[in-house]
């Protein structure tokens, strides 16, 4: 299979977990617990790979200096564009209960929540090429953690836009729309950086994975430890290793 294409497959493998948790979250009816110990689990798998995987590969290809100002520049712009988002309100987009306001609440909200679902998802399926590009083949370690941290997402968010008033079609259409964007940045991620030298895709890996740090400790931590408390922090453990034991059997 050629690598962009294989890239594009993994990534929306990736963003299809979105589906599957958004068909779960807005078809059953799951306890706020539930879901928000899976939010608490999901983000362990997340800082785990993307301390493992994606800051390691960075600091090889790029160096401690490059590394971190790579980091830093992705945690300002998704703070910065995520800023933007609670203003219209996107705030709560991944959490399960009452917190998301409908349309008539807040005009525009829906909107809002379709593109911040789009960034929090574009980073995670960048780093898929980029994976490819630094090793020749697909990190499976960093494909699971983005399977698994998506799925509570998907299912936390669409809980709540069933609890805001939004239809179906709503809610699946923006994450088909997304899972297939995801496939599409997983290709982007390694078609546009192929002609880019080692530094180039180590310096954007750790923009990616600054971003995505920022969004997990902005949108996914919140929401699990509304409902977990003192449970998130063993939760969220239990995922980091998960992550780390993938990572290193797959080393």
């Amino acid at each position: 299979m050629n690598l962009g294409f294989e890239a594009a497959f993994w990534g929306g493998v990736g963003g299809g977990a979105l589906i599957l948790g958004a068909a779960i979250g807005y078809l059953v009816t799951v306890p706020t617990r539930v879901i928000a110990g899976v939010m608490a689990f999901g983000s362990g798998v997340l800082i785990s790979a993307l301390s493992f995987e994606l800051m390691a590969e960075a600091f090889n290809g790029a160096g401690i200096t490059a590394t971190a100002v790579g980091f830093l520049l992705g945690a300002v712009f998704y703070a910065s564009a995520n800023r933007v988002l609670v203003i219209y309100g996107a705030k709560h987009r991944k959490r399960s209960g009452t917190q998301q306001p409908s349309e008539e609440e807040k005009p525009g909200s829906g909107a809002a929540i379709a593109i911040g679902a789009l960034l929090d998802g574009i980073p995670e399926s960048i780093v898929i090429g980029l994976s490819i590009l630094h090793g020749g083949a697909v990190s499976i370690a960093v494909v699971v953690a983005i399977f698994l941290s998506n799925i509570p997402e998907g299912l936390s968010s669409s809980a709540g836009m069933r609890a805001a008033g939004r239809p179906a079609f709503f809610v699946f259409g923006i994450w088909s729309a997304i899972a297939v964007t995801c496939g599409v940045s997983a290709f982007a991620g390694y078609a546009l950086f192929d002609q880019f030298s080692p530094f180039v895709i180590a310096l954007t890996t750790a923009v990616a994975a600054g971003a995505m740090l920022t969004m997990v400790v902005d949108t996914m931590i919140p929401e699990a430890f509304a409902s977990t408390h003192n449970w998130t922090g063993l939760l969220a453990v239990l995922g980091y290793l998960t992550s780390f034991a993938l990572s290193a059997l797959s080393a």
